[in-house]
């Protein structure tokens, strides 16, 4: 089986914030022609900053560009089942490979409260449904005996991991390798490379935003079989995220060292952290030092 990347795109603003929609093809232009597929209305995406009806045209305009050389990949999660299900029924309607839904947030949800949210929302479509686990940002996780339980389920296809730790992402890959058709996609960029060589079927990332042909470059080598390759790519890519991370809030900063790139990405919404003209500097050296500026 091939292994697949998928850059969780940014979402593209004007000075005014609303929403830049040709900013964002272009985007998108960029990750189909580095060999990569789409995931829109994630963490990197600012889906918290994103109306219902935004959401709904970004996910037509992204599958508009597309037009089926990649697969597209869109989060509907929200706090209410309600909301997510009525998010859900549009990507169905328009036609995206798959669903992404991130658990809860505000809300605080037991294990069986998760396990009848995503149930509900994969009955509710016929678009395969994947999870998606980051605590850090909902405080609600996903235990990997909650993950096998809704594996079971035939529209839930599989789980996008992006809490970090090595110990969990084994535990889901383990449910991936006992549930025959439950893929499991690594979130921390700094494992893609583990998770391709323990069964992972590829990666969410958010950091290939600035660095697309790097991550390209790690699931091409995979797949070819050269190791040698993709653990050179890989080092490469684990350094540029401490190096960038280093400077704040990871989406925040992904999305600066691609602005400094090509400024027609514009600033996320407010109150998303804006770096100052001094670190602005010090990202661009840093781009500089990658060859990427």
């Amino acid at each position: 089986m091939s292994r697949q990347a998928f850059v969780a795109l940014v979402t593209c603003f004007n000075e005014d914030e609303t929403v830049n929609y040709q900013a964002t093809r272009a985007q998108v232009r960029r990750q189909v022609e580095a060999g990569n597929n789409i995931m829109c209305a994630g963490t990197n995406g600012d889906f918290t900053a994103l109306t219902f009806e935004e959401k709904v045209r970004l996910t037509e305009e992204v599958v508009d560009e597309v037009g089926g050389r990649v697969k597209v990949i869109v989060n509907a999660g929200m706090p209410a089942t309600f909301e997510t299900i009525k998010l859900a029924r549009e990507f169905d309607r328009i036609g995206v490979d798959g669903i992404a839904v991130i658990t809860p947030f505000f809300i605080a949800c037991t294990q069986d409260g998760l396990i009848r949210h995503f149930s509900t929302v994969a009955d509710a479509v016929q678009t395969p449904v994947y999870l998606y686990d980051i605590p850090a940002r909902t405080q609600n996780h996903i235990e990997p005996q909650t993950a096998r339980a809704l594996a079971r389920h035939g529209n839930i296809a599989g789980i996008k991991d992006s809490g970090g730790a090595k110990e969990t992402l084994e535990a889901y890959l383990q449910v991936g390798r006992e549930t025959d058709g439950f893929q499991v996609y690594s979130g921390p960029d700094h494992l893609v490379l583990w998770a391709l060589q323990n069964g992972a079927a590829g990666c969410i990332s958010g950091l290939g935003n600035a660095m697309p042909h790097v991550l390209a470059g790690i699931l091409s080598a995979f797949n070819s079989g050269n190791v040698a390759e993709a653990e050179r790519q890989q080092a490469i890519f684990a350094a540029f995220r401490t190096d960038l991370y280093a400077f704040g809030f990871a989406p925040a900063m992904v999305k600066r060292a691609l602005y400094l790139q090509d400024a027609s990405v514009g600033a996320s919404r407010q109150p998303a952290l804006l770096p100052n003209d001094e670190q602005d500097a010090q990202i661009a050296n840093l781009l500089r030092q990658y060859g990427l500026l």
